[in-house]
């Protein structure tokens, strides 16, 4: 997992081929301006797909993972906190390879909290990158907000 501001965002060109392309996207797009929903950037290896989030505590929030794909996630209309775990530490669980989703929602009596090793919040300006190896608890927010998750070809 790696966060940072979106200005330092050229330092991570090297972790993925990908990785240029999506700096320049953010480079010359205003997230803002872009449609609810998923616009493609470079086919199925590289888009972005805007969301809307609703109010969502620690206690709602579901950890994921996913095998193909790395997320980069930005918030750009108010803060968002997300718990992180390695994903060994999580409960075992079905893999959606349509979805390339997996959804590690912890035994009882084990909350989302007791199984969080991180707990951190993303200002607008700020990003979150994802990893296969990560696990992470997204869309924490008490105001709901408007984000951004680019998903990149691991």
């Amino acid at each position: 997992m790696i966060v940072d501001n979106l200005k330092a965002f050229d330092q991570y060109l090297a972790l993925n081929p990908l990785f240029p392309a999506v700096a320049e996207f953010l480079r010359t797009t205003d997230l803002s301006s872009l449609p609810t929903g998923i616009t493609k950037i470079q086919g199925d290896d590289l888009y972005i797909n805007v969301q809307q989030a609703p109010v969502k505590g620690r206690q709602q929030a579901r950890f994921e993972s996913h095998r193909r794909m790395i997320d980069i996630q930005v918030p750009f209309s108010a803060s968002e906190e997300y718990g992180w775990a390695p994903l060994d530490q999580l409960p075992a669980t079905t893999y959606d390879e349509a979805s390339d989703m997996c959804f590690h929602d912890p035994a009882a009596p084990q909350t989302p909290e007791d199984v969080a090793s991180t707990y951190f919040t993303l200002q607008p300006g700020q990003f979150a990158i994802f990893f296969p190896q990560d696990g992470h608890a997204p869309a924490i927010t008490a105001t709901g907000l408007r984000k951004a998750i680019i998903k990149v070809k691991a």
